[in-house]
């Protein structure tokens, strides 16, 4: 098998790997609109899968397809496969190719932490910690408030392209050979919308931070689902986004098989 033919398969175990753990989270958050309880965030589904039959036989997958689609968008950033480079839009294209391969990276380390048992399950929102964490670090630092601002601009720029690719609905990774079906795009405008809904309010609560110099104001997707389900009319509100992040692990499912994967092998391997 050549170094493509492994990144690929690695790159698509790490779309199934995504599809799963959004699958469970819309599950529970429409579980928690309907009947109330706790919300979870990816890392907190992760931690549900402990308890499962095989369930640390699919975390130990998980982190192998964590670290593989890690791998494949952190090489997308450095070699620059599709020569997005061009334009300021492909640069910051990259730019979310290293921030999403960071991220993953962390899943990864979750999920193998789970899987050989070296940490207890969690269910709750384990990744809210980590954004004040990292939060109070930086504003801690010369220029953090500043720095934490730009970050949180940085997830309303990510909201904004994936509501226009909700909007437009052109998944051109699918659409190598042949146009996806029309229900495929829906399935995919949805499960955008919904990812757009909560990256919004995940960089305002990272503005607010810096604003307010109050590092517990950052939060994650968990603190997001939350705030959406204190609203008036919360529940209603909460089951259609979580409709819609189930629909968004569907998708990924759906590119795990489907999606065109193009891949470079840097220079110093």
């Amino acid at each position: 098998m050549t170094y493509d033919d492994r990144m690929t398969l690695l790159a698509r175990i790490g779309f199934a790997a995504r599809g799963l753990v959004y699958i469970l989270i819309g599950w529970f958050a429409l579980d928690v609109a309907v009947n109330g309880g706790q919300l979870k965030d990816n890392q907190g589904a992760l931690g549900t899968l402990a308890s499962a039959p095989l369930g640390h036989v699919l975390l130990a997958i998980c982190a192998i397809g964590f670290v593989g689609y890690a791998i494949w968008r952190l090489t997308e950033a450095i070699t620059d496969p599709e020569n997005r480079s061009r334009d300021i839009k492909g640069r910051f294209a990259r730019a979310g190719y290293a921030v999403s391969g960071i991220t993953h990276l962390a899943l990864a380390t979750a999920a193998a932490r789970l899987a050989l048992r070296q940490t207890p399950a969690q269910g709750g929102s384990p990744g809210d910690e980590s954004a004040q964490s990292w939060s109070a670090w930086l504003l801690a630092q010369p220029g953090g408030t500043l720095m934490l601002i730009m970050v949180g601009i940085g997830f309303f720029a990510v909201a904004a392209a994936q509501a226009v690719k909700a909007y437009k609905a052109r998944f051109d990774e699918l659409d190598a050979q042949v146009p996806a079906p029309r229900y495929v795009r829906w399935v995919g405008r949805c499960g955008y919308a919904a990812r757009a809904l909560i990256f919004a309010i995940i960089g305002w609560f990272l503005i607010m931070a810096a604003t307010n110099h109050d590092a517990d104001r950052a939060g994650g997707l968990g603190e997001a689902l939350q705030q959406l389900r204190s609203q008036s009319e919360g529940a209603a509100i909460l089951g259609i986004v979580a409709f819609g992040l189930a629909l968004f692990g569907m998708f990924s499912l759906i590119e795990a098989r489907y999606r065109r994967i193009r891949v470079k092998k840097p220079g110093f391997l």
